[in-house]
């Protein structure tokens, strides 16, 4: 099939395009190369795509109407996986601005593409922030989710409604996928693992936030791709069974569905860090801090409709997603 990849410069969106690659399909990867983090990751990330035959990169701004218009008319996409956005919990109390550009008015141009040029499914980026003030463990997709704590789940969530209300009036399957704490080689260097890492190396004091009490659902990048990859040649359907007196938040007479793809084995922050401290070979000089606006203390996944829809779920044990992020990250950044 020829899909378009938008964040292809991305961490989830390279790993992405390369599977897609890999099984045979075209792709053209649209990003931006924002300044968010350091474009020249991003450029070594497109490095292992570019030389690929079946992959075109187009840089451009998702945010652009006239140009994602343009190239939805052009290329005739059989399929969307838009991963790019601003992400970032804590940068959405700084800059919300961006927020509302790249996650509603790039997902805005994104649906209008789709819609116009009849793609056959788009499957779209969610994330775990939008349960929010949810506190009932684990997080299903068929709970409530109106209580966002920060801006960035707050689009998150609109992305979803607004998918919805697309599939319901113009057909269009789409699909969200609500991804937790995605992990792994070529991760973004704002995300904990990253900063734990390369602070231990240097020496340097880490920041654990809310004393450590933390539970996160760590899942592995490579368990994220094929979630994204299982789901996308499966284009959401009507559910036959949906009842408006009850309505369901992850279904619906519309072809729309809502999937959370986790781990569903939380780990602690302080556990979390002792396994990577053990991968180093070194110990981390801790600075406890209270916890962050907009962060919540626990989150897991409730994978029983990836489960059910796909015949997979996310099963990488934190010890060897760990492993081998230091095994790249040392090769990347050749530290001892």
């Amino acid at each position: 099939m020829k899909i378009l990849v938008t964040g292809a410069a991305g961490f989830i969106g390279m790993h992405v395009a390369q599977r897609l690659l890999a099984r045979g399909d075209e792709v053209v990867g649209l990003d931006d190369l924002n300044a968010y983090y350091e474009v020249g990751l991003k450029e070594a990330r497109l490095a292992r795509l570019t030389p690929h035959p079946r992959f075109r990169f187009v840089r451009q701004d998702v945010a652009d109407a006239r140009a994602t218009a343009d190239l939805f008319a052009a290329e005739k996409f059989e399929r969307t996986v838009h991963l790019a956005a601003q992400a970032g919990v804590r940068h959405s109390l700084k800059d919300p601005h961006a927020y509302v550009r790249a996650n509603l008015a790039g997902f805005m141009n994104v649906l209008e593409g789709c819609r116009r040029e009849k793609v056959g499914h788009l499957v779209y980026a969610s994330s775990s922030s939008v349960y929010g003030g949810n506190a009932r463990l684990p997080f299903s997709e068929h709970d409530s989710v109106d209580h966002p704590v920060s801006l960035y789940a707050a689009t998150k969530k609109a992305n979803e409604l607004m998918a919805h209300a697309y599939s319901h009036l113009f057909g269009l399957p789409t699909t969200g996928l609500r991804f937790f704490t995605v992990y792994g080689p070529w991760g973004r260097p704002d995300m904990a693992l990253f900063l734990f890492t390369k602070a231990i190396l240097e020496g340097r004091p880490i920041d654990v936030f809310n004393e450590g009490k933390m539970l996160r659902d760590f899942t592995f990048i490579d368990d994220i791709v094929e979630g994204v990859l299982r789901v996308l040649d499966l284009p959401a359907r009507p559910d036959p069974a949906f009842d408006p007196m009850s309505p369901d938040p992850a279904r619906s007479s519309a072809p729309y569905r809502v999937f959370n793809i986790g781990n569903h084995q939380p780990v602690e922050l302080m556990t979390y860090i002792e396994t990577l401290e053990q991968a180093l070979g070194k110990t981390a000089v801790k600075n406890f801090l209270p916890m962050q606006d907009g962060d919540v203390p626990a989150t897991s996944a409730d994978t029983s409709d990836l489960r059910a829809a796909t015949g997979f779920a996310p099963n990488t044990s934190v010890a060897e997603g760990i492993r081998r992020f230091v095994e790249w990250y040392r090769g990347y950044y050749k530290t001892p």
